[in-house]
């Protein structure tokens, strides 16, 4: 017994030697070849460079354009309009201001020979954010509208402001959905969905399509009060003769195509010219429009509804 014991004592003790010698000697080849390692790799060692910390990005730019439009609504007439801009971002925050210069501000009234001198009559602040998730693009923001009267002799406008979000998608042709609320004299909701594409002709030129069409909800109509003038009268809704009456605006109102061809004159400098087809996507909105419009004409219904209208821009960016 005590010699079968033995052998199995000096059996377990020369397993544990050989354990011990083994695991010894594989740590020993592994610190060996960790240490060939490093010595054979130290010399190619690179340091890598931190990410260069993101700056803010501006832009300057000017339109020249045959008149001034906006959301449908004809706000000049026979002169040349000018509509310089700034903006500047950073980390998806933008600030923004864009005015509105009429060369030849247009007389609506009775006296049609009337002309007047460059008028300054429009200003607008923006503030955005925008953020990418994916395959969305997100957007929100706020617009002042400080706005004058269209020539030195019509009614100075009330001021507008608004509030804003944006969702759109990174595919074909980049749908966009905008939805504006107006929240101070005007009170009205604009919904306003967008389409566009680029085709690339070289490095230097582009061309790019785009299109939109919107639909205006309003939030009140006094026809009395919109005929005396400033806007607060609200949106309403125009008879068939487009006279404004006391019912509320609501249903489709103005598409618009675009065309431009973005040319790249050096790596910051952009010229891009460009031609727009407006138009009523209702009998609402055409009833609307004219009724909204400036022509000088003894019936609103003999004005335009639709127009034509192109210029010329260039941007700095920085």
């Amino acid at each position: 017994m005590k010699l079968t014991r033995s052998i199995k004592t000096l059996s377990l003790i020369m397993l544990l030697a050989l354990t011990l010698l083994m695991v010894t000697n594989t740590v020993s080849f592994a610190e060996e070849i960790k240490a060939a390692t490093e010595t054979k790799a130290a010399p190619a060692e690179t340091k890598v460079a931190p990410p260069e910390a993101e700056k803010p990005t501006g832009e300057a730019a000017v339109a020249v354009m045959s008149q001034y439009f906006w959301r449908g609504y004809e706000l000049s007439r026979n002169s040349i309009v000018v509509q310089p801009a700034m903006t500047v971002a950073y980390k998806g925050f933008s600030t923004n201001i864009w005015g509105n210069l009429d060369t030849r501000a247009y007389y609506a009234g009775t006296q049609e020979g009337k002309t007047y001198g460059g008028t300054w009559n429009e200003t607008d602040f923006t503030l955005s954010y925008t953020k990418t998730l994916g395959l969305f693009n997100l957007g929100a923001g706020y617009i002042y509208y400080a706005l004058g009267a269209l020539n030195p002799d019509g009614f100075k406008r009330a001021d507008a402001q608004e509030i804003f979000a944006s969702v759109g998608l990174n595919t074909l042709l980049s749908p966009t959905l905008t939805v504006y609320k107006e929240i101070d004299h005007y009170r009205n909701m604009y919904y306003l969905l967008g389409v566009s594409h680029v085709f690339e002709l070289n490095k230097a030129v582009s061309l790019k399509l785009s299109a939109t069409g919107s639909y205006l909800q309003s939030g009140y109509a006094d026809a009395a009060l919109f005929n005396a003038g400033a806007g607060y009268g609200g949106y309403p809704k125009f008879d068939g003769m487009s006279a404004a009456t006391n019912e509320k605006f609501s249903n489709f109102h103005d598409g618009n195509v675009t065309v431009s061809l973005p040319i790249k004159a050096t790596k910051y400098i952009t010229i891009t010219p460009t031609i727009s087809y407006i138009f009523p996507l209702s009998d609402d909105a055409k009833y609307e429009m004219k009724g909204q419009g400036i022509k000088g004409t003894a019936s609103p219904g003999d004005r335009d509804s639709s127009f034509i209208y192109g210029g010329l821009a260039a941007s700095f960016s920085f």
